[in-house]
């Protein structure tokens, strides 16, 4: 997709296993107003121990061609043998896709998104935006997009502007502010001990208060410019400015406001970062109830 002209056509990669979760996927796909000559390639992976699901998978996803092209899309599909994010990642490192849809939990997972699942590894090795999708699906009316101030969330924000949303959906900027926690707790919980860390300033409440304020201005000053940005698209936007921890609390907004979909900005992962895990992303994709989608920062 072109991010300067919204009416480019999509080019994507959707993977497809015939469970509920891939299902909700293609009903996403199918929800949204597609720009015409958009091209959607549906990628299947079958074990190599498991042949008898063949002939299965190659019928599903005969049907999810027709349901695509019925919408007025470009749609092909092609069986593929192997590790299920290796060869989705194969796949979108071969066609360059604007953006890949993958559902949050296969045929053969148990207990949703566990560390190290398909989608978890193809939202984090993927260097295109990854859309992670979750059953039961929803129609998109509301959607939230976590604003940092980072690069990667400024690329979250200029991909969403020109993403083909369904009609009247409500875009919410939300941003975070960490809670602010005295000098002493901050000693407390450094992993090297407060023998290590230079002195910390320590705050009358009035200070406190005001450096407070002057945080909270700055953020809703980010929102403010986010939410100008994303109406001058003609998006309807209005902002949220929340405290406490990032995912937790974005989580509990978007089930409060009954959000069928979070976007969010990431750097990603290369193979010798793989030991990061606490990414603001990561959170969302592993615990939240909706779709999430993951913009990567071109070269992150």
């Amino acid at each position: 997709m072109d991010s300067a002209d919204p009416n480019s056509p999509l080019k994507i990669l959707l993977a497809y296993d015939g469970s509920e979760h891939s299902l909700a996927a293609l009903d996403l796909l199918i929800e949204l107003p597609l720009p015409a000559g958009s091209v959607v390639s549906l990628i299947g992976v079958i074990n190599p121990r498991r042949p008898g699901d063949e002939e299965r998978l190659g019928q599903g996803m005969e049907q999810a061609s027709r349901r695509l092209q019925e919408r007025g899309a470009t749609a092909s599909a092609s069986l593929r043998r192997g590790d299920p994010a290796e060869q989705i990642l194969a796949a979108a490192e071969a066609e360059n896709p604007g953006l890949i849809v993958v559902g949050a939990q296969g045929l053969r997972a148990t207990l949703g998104i566990l560390l190290g699942g398909v989608a978890q590894q193809v939202a984090e090795y993927a260097g295109q935006p990854t859309l992670v999708v979750r059953a039961p699906w929803r129609p998109v009316q509301r959607l939230l997009l976590v604003i940092d101030g980072s690069p990667h969330s400024q690329r979250a924000l200029e991909f969403l502007a020109h993403f083909p949303l369904p009609q009247g959906c409500q875009v919410v900027a939300v941003h975070v502010l960490p809670p602010m926690a005295p000098p002493e707790w901050v000693a407390r919980a450094w992993p090297l001990g407060p023998e290590i860390i230079p002195p910390l300033p320590s705050y009358l409440p009035s200070e406190s208060s005001e450096w407070q304020k002057a945080e909270e201005a700055e953020a809703q000053a980010l929102l403010d410019g986010a939410v100008a940005a994303l109406n001058a698209t003609g998006l309807a936007a209005k902002s949220a400015l929340l405290h406490g921890d990032a995912a937790s609390e974005v989580i509990a907004y978007a089930r409060a406001q009954q959000a069928g979909l979070i976007v969010c900005g990431s750097r990603g992962l290369s193979p010798v970062r793989r030991w990061l895990l606490g990414s603001v992303s990561r959170k969302l994709i592993h615990y939240a109830d909706c779709s999430v989608l993951i913009v990567r920062s071109p070269g992150g």
